[in-house]
């Protein structure tokens, strides 16, 4: 296992961690396979770190808090150097302040989740999503404090835009608070969105991606073929509906690509896929989850796999989206002064056109 330094911090993190939003789930959390008991969870513990994950990523909202009691009950006889991410921002009640981002929640919720957690601190504690009614100097001053009193370790958000970060990060140097060392991100070969501005903003600002949903939900497993029954344990066949498929020819071109690089290698699209993912800029840790221990393996076994510059450029060929403005205008015309955070986005369409100025 390749271990990757998270953001500005000196802290490192498994190129992989483990996720765990189908731990003990239930309802809308059950649509993605459910892992029920201690004994099975603590199955997947054992094969992650195993393989030398040193990360398991919760929140509070998975399931209301069951998620985090299952990981706290695996975790809490085992080694302090296993690290637990968790996150607060979605409703956990109906009262009009149990839910966002105020100061009261964030640390309300933060006691919360460690008594569930079975810990004395968080290491990982993240903003789940933006909240745009309080003021982003109280949400950081929130997450300062709680570094300050020992609770969290680290400060991260998750699902934010590239300007809510950055309004984040202005505050926390005005103020002197802890900065996001990290953004957990949707990000995969199907969905390159965050290439336009939140991988720009991981490597010029060093808030590391963590990427969540690699595959796109299984989509890109190999299990699914064109003009083929989809598996019955689809998430798109149980109403989940992320991520959006807006482009279904585009979808099975990516898939028959990751098909024909996986078998090059005589492994599965899923590897492949994550190998693609572990190539980019800024990505710190790329967090699988499984229902099986042979799913598991499969995708930890990704951390190996080296594709070669001709099979990224097979993949990125199938999977680049067309550049928004001001990019496509950028791209044509100021392309020779772009910096490594432009490249992020801009470097394979620059290889594609010739800037006219």
């Amino acid at each position: 296992m390749e271990y990757r330094q998270l953001g500005r911090s000196g802290l490192k993190v498994s190129l992989h961690s483990l996720g765990t939003m189908n731990f003990a789930s239930e309802g809308l959390f059950g649509k993605i396979g459910t892992v029920g008991s201690v004994k099975d969870a603590a199955r997947l513990v054992d094969v992650s770190v195993d393989h030398g994950v040193n990360l398991i990523d919760t929140s509070n909202i998975y399931t209301t808090g069951k998620s985090e009691e299952l990981v706290g009950e695996v975790l809490k006889d085992r080694s302090p150097q296993i690290l637990v991410g968790s996150k607060v921002r979605f409703p956990m009640g109906k009262g009009p302040n149990e839910q966002g981002l105020s100061r009261y929640h964030i640390i309300e919720q933060c006691e919360a989740s460690l008594k569930r957690l079975q810990r004395d601190r968080i290491d990982i504690y993240y903003l789940h999503e933006w909240d745009g009614q309080t003021p982003v100097e109280e949400m950081m001053e929130a997450l300062d404090t709680l570094v300050k009193h020992g609770k969290i370790r680290y400060a991260a958000c998750s699902n934010f835009s590239g300007w809510h970060i950055m309004k984040c990060l202005m505050a926390a140097e005005r103020h002197n608070y802890q900065r996001f060392v990290c953004q957990q991100i949707h990000y995969s070969v199907e969905s390159r969105d965050a290439e336009n501005e939140l991988l720009p903003i991981a490597v010029d600002q060093g808030v590391a991606a963590q990427i969540w949903s690699p595959i796109a939900g299984g989509l890109l497993s190999g299990k699914f073929r064109r003009n083929a029954p989809p598996p019955q344990l689809s998430r798109h066949l149980n109403e989940w509906g992320e991520p959006p498929i807006r482009d279904e020819d585009r979808l099975y071109r990516i898939i028959d690509a990751l098909v024909a690089v996986g078998e090059a290698h005589g492994v599965s699209a899923a590897r492949v896929a994550l190998a693609w993912l572990a190539g980019r800029p800024a990505v710190a840790n790329i967090i699988v989850g499984a229902r099986t221990e042979e799913q598991l393996k499969d995708n930890l076994a990704a951390a190996s796999l080296v594709l070669t510059p001709e099979q990224r450029k097979q993949i990125d060929d199938v999977s680049l989206q067309w550049l928004q403005y001001p990019y496509w205008h950028q791209c044509n015309t100021v392309g020779d002064r772009f910096g490594p955070a432009d490249l992020a986005l801009q470097a394979p369409h620059l290889a594609k056109v010739k800037p006219r100025l």
